[in-house]
């Protein structure tokens, strides 16, 4: 589950990045709005974290650029701004919901899976697909009902094709899930990785589209 955060406030950032890395994200990370639309143009991500005061463009126009494009991802508007006519506008505008500064770590993590359930189709707390339960609460996956033993890039991986069942994944867009803008992974390693998810997911779950990628059927 790959994250965009766009964010000026340096401390604030880098917090965030380790805080939500730590809890089973990748997260990428922009300082100004302008090059929001691009990235997400040019690379897939599963929601926006998106702060309004920003030193190039107000967030509430990059909000409505992004909608413009007709990206329909959730994004969730992070901001110290109190005013209930920014709320609204925010809202009004697209945004999926809304979180003050300051802020508990734990609200944002819980309203970020919120999103990301209802971007799936799924309205409960966890997403069933098949034999497999997804937990983004507890970053786990259950298969038959017993936890899988997964490694921090496996239920990464394996997050990215339960949120996206029914859907091809290529290996790079699996790859951005796991490194996002880091090049330190490699198409072999997503292989390597496929390997030993098979082995602990019986049954040809995950399937190979050859010459496409991987996929999870709902």
């Amino acid at each position: 589950m790959r994250l965009l955060l766009i964010e000026d406030d340096k401390l604030l950032g880098e917090s965030m990045l380790t805080s939500l890395n730590r809890h089973g994200f990748t997260v990428d990370w922009l300082e100004k709005g302008g090059g929001v639309v691009e990235a997400l143009r040019m690379e897939e991500f599963t929601a926006v974290i998106l702060d309004l005061t920003l030193p190039d463009i107000d967030g509430l126009e990059v909000l409505k650029r992004l909608r413009s494009a007709e990206f329909t991802l959730p994004v969730l508007i992070l901001t110290a701004r109190d005013d209930i006519n920014d709320r609204v506008r925010g809202l009004d505008g697209g945004a999926d919901d809304y979180l003050g500064k300051p802020f508990a770590l734990e609200e944002l993590l819980a309203r970020l899976r919120v999103l990301i359930r209802r971007q799936s189709g799924s309205a409960q707390q966890q997403i069933v697909i098949g034999d497999l339960t997804l937990s983004l609460a507890e970053q786990s996956v259950k298969h038959h009902g017993e936890r899988l033993k997964l490694t921090k890039n496996e239920f990464k991986i394996l997050a990215s094709l339960l949120t996206n069942a029914g859907r091809v994944m290529s290996k790079e867009q699996l790859q951005q899930s796991v490194h996002g803008w880091d090049d330190s992974g490699s198409d072999n390693a997503i292989e390597v990785h496929i390997h030993n998810l098979r082995k602990k997911v019986a049954g040809n779950v995950i399937k190979n589209i050859r010459g496409i990628g991987y996929i999870i059927e709902k």
